[in-house]
């Protein structure tokens, strides 16, 4: 698919974390040990994702113990979000209304209280290990701000979304776009920069106009090029939160021209970056040992993104067929909710 596609643009330089190895390794123990993945089809399909390889890209500063860290929360967000996304659940959100709430729970710092079967979720065990490894040491406006973009992800996943499919609804661009960094949980992962960069970024520049236009951008950045690789995918799917589908859609464009289109506000979401991060290192030229590992975290995120989407088969068109049948890679036990 990547030799079909129009060129990405994206001016920062590959780079990996030298502790992928041990981290693919925790990977395996830490989803055997939650119970997150254990079906064969499903543990098949999770090895090659290679989430290791992933997070290795667009955290490589990090060291070996946030690299674990960090790539257990992305492991996290990548299965519940296959479920919201390519199950039953996707198209009924009253089904996942009970584990949602058990997540938010955890997430105001309380013990989340059993199903009527007597036991929890994958999930939920997994997030309340998560919220205990991550939260303790970081400063309380960061635990508020990174639960309320945890909770923001999970309702609107599972209630704008899933309603959308329900009734038929196709969302505009603009509404889509400013959806879809919560959508895409792109704020979760750029809330742990601060964690893996052991820096705390005061509320008075996450308020500054510049900072939250670079975030915002590099948000754009990452997400339209993950629509871009994933929607051939998402078309066998019948999955419409796409930006390549809404543009195809409201703009009566073929596919290439909408990829191109795609393509193109990419690159003006990376130039919008590159502006604002000029603007904020010399504003607050005091500030720049924070900053600017902050500003490269985006970086790496804009960069590691892009080269993971092109070479994981997640997304190839020549095993699009695996996600024709998803239960037969989807855990009915991550989120306790079984199929009718």
């Amino acid at each position: 698919m990547e030799s079909e596609l129009p060129d990405i643009y994206c001016p920062f330089p590959q780079l990996t974390n030298p502790h992928v190895g041990h981290t693919r390794g925790h990977l395996d123990e830490w989803t055997r040990n939650t119970g997150l993945v254990h079906r064969d089809s499903a543990r098949d399909r999770f090895v090659q994702a290679d989430f290791g390889s992933f997070v290795g890209m667009v955290y490589p500063t990090a060291d070996s113990k946030n690299l674990d860290l960090v790539a257990d929360w992305f492991v996290w967000l990548f299965l519940v979000d296959d479920q919201l996304d390519d199950g039953h659940l996707g198209r009924s959100p009253e089904r996942v209304r009970d584990v949602v709430e058990l997540m938010r729970t955890v997430i105001e710092g309380n013990a989340p209280a059993p199903l009527p079967d007597g036991r929890l979720p994958a999930a939920v065990v997994a997030l309340a290990d998560l919220w205990e490894r991550t939260t303790p040491t970081a400063a309380p406006h960061w635990r508020t701000r990174f639960g309320w973009h945890l909770t923001t992800y999970l309702t609107t996943a599972t209630t704008w979304e899933a309603g959308n499919r329900a009734a038929g609804v196709v969302p505009t661009e603009e509404t889509y776009i400013a959806k879809r960094r919560h959508t895409g949980a792109i704020h979760v992962c750029m809330d742990l920069i601060e964690i893996v960069a052991g820096i705390e970024a005061p509320e008075s520049i996450h308020n500054d106009s510049r900072f939250i236009t670079a975030l915002e951008a590099s948000c754009n950045v990452v997400c339209w090029a993950n629509d871009v690789y994933s929607y051939e995918k998402e078309q066998v799917l019948g999955e419409i939160h796409n930006l390549v589908h809404l543009v195809r859609h409201h703009r009566r464009y073929g596919q290439r021209q909408a990829l191109e289109h795609v393509c193109a506000e990419i690159a003006t979401e990376t130039e919008r970056f590159l502006t604002a991060e000029a603007e904020l290192l010399a504003a607050y030229p005091q500030l720049s040992w924070m900053l600017k590992p902050y500003l490269e975290g985006m970086r790496s995120w804009m960069r590691g993104n892009l080269d993971w989407s092109r070479q994981t088969p997640r997304y190839n068109p020549a095993d699009v067929s695996q996600y024709e049948e998803p239960e037969e890679y989807l855990e009915a036990t991550v989120l306790g909710v079984a199929r009718d």
